[in-house]
């Protein structure tokens, strides 16, 4: 399976997770934008993204959002609130890049892309409501840039399709991810176990869009393989907007970095075998075959002599019945541990 490049760190085998602070939806002034950068700098993500959209280009004005987070309300008035201006777009991307801060966007129409190519974006997200959008993907593609792809509300044949939609334009820098597009996501939406399907369908990193309320799902997928992992950040869940609820806090990020970096440690490389900081207490704490009466040179081994104990440097208990039976080579003495040597 390969690897893909987001700026100067790679995503796939053998990486560590990738972590995604998504931070569009959370802000509309740039000076927003900078103090969520500075937080998820702090909290340790390796990336933030914005969202790239003009309600113009992205719906109708009778379309409405009927979910958890938003209650009903118009989607056109919605996003026109919410969407950033070319030049706050800039100054954000400005800011990120002056921080050290990998940044790209999710766009929603082709002049989306267009535009994001122009401040020199390094790679290209897609929402989970244009998995299919295959005119999107092959626009998207055809940038040469590593394209995110959220696949939320899809089957996996549309999956597949959409895959292949972009290795046909020559663009093999693909990234998956598996989506609940629940805003939040509740437990029994989550279904982590189509990403570990999607992991076994496609040779390409896969991972996890989370909108689930706190860092267990977020946890449970890196733990399951996810090797990159994307969110809602804010700095505040009460904050005014539709996502600040279902968004990770910089507490919450920081924990969830913190464990996720520790992940490849705690997993190993998968070998059952003794642990070298393990091999003192195998040699005092296994049982070895120990006499339980003196017993003298030529005498037999048997159960009224020898039994099971501690320390482990002696004959392996494992080996108790193949030594009954055995003579003794010397005089031995009651809790005598056996060695290979005292028998015959």
């Amino acid at each position: 399976m390969r690897t893909v490049a987001l700026g100067d760190k790679r995503v796939g085998p053998g990486q560590p997770v990738y972590v995604i602070a998504e931070i569009g939806g959370n802000f509309i002034r740039a000076e927003d934008g900078f103090r969520l950068i500075d937080l998820a700098i702090a909290a340790g993500v390796d990336a933030v993204k914005v969202q790239t959209f003009r309600a113009e280009t992205l719906t109708t004005r009778s379309a409405i959002f009927d979910m958890e987070n938003t209650g009903v309300v118009s989607q056109w008035e919605l996003f026109r609130k919410f969407e950033l201006s070319d030049a706050t777009h800039r100054e954000v991307f400005d800011y990120a890049r002056s921080k050290g801060m990998f940044i790209f966007s999710t766009p929603t129409h082709s002049t989306d892309v267009d535009m994001l190519e122009g401040l020199g974006v390094l790679a290209h997200k897609i929402g989970s409501d244009d998995a299919v959008n295959i005119p999107l993907l092959k626009h998207v593609a055809r940038t040469g840039k590593p394209v995110l792809l959220s696949t939320g509300m899809c089957t996996m044949s549309e999956v597949r399709r959409s895959v292949d939609a972009i290795l046909e334009e020559g663009n093999d820098q693909l990234i998956l991810f598996h989506c609940t597009t629940n805003y939040p996501t509740h437990a029994e939406s989550v279904n982590l176990g189509a990403m570990v399907a999607m992991q076994r369908e496609f040779r390409l990193p896969v991972g996890y869009s989370d909108h689930t309320l706190g860092t267990d799902v977020s946890y449970a997928a890196a733990v399951l393989g996810a090797t990159i992992l994307e969110f809602h950040f804010t700095h505040d869940k009460n904050a005014e907007g539709p996502d600040h609820m279902l968004s990770k806090d910089p507490a919450e990020t920081a924990e969830l970095v913190r464990k996720v970096r520790v992940l490849p440690t705690i997993l190993g490389d998968g070998v059952k075998r003794p642990m070298a900081t393990e091999m003192n207490t195998r040699r005092n704490n296994r049982k070895s075959l120990v006499l339980t009466a003196d017993v003298k040179a030529g005498e037999k081994i048997n159960p009224a002599n020898m039994t099971i104990m501690r320390p482990g440097y002696g004959i392996p208990c494992e080996h108790y019945y193949s030594i009954l039976g055995k003579t003794a080579g010397r005089d031995l003495k009651a809790d005598d541990v056996l060695n290979w040597e005292d028998i015959f």
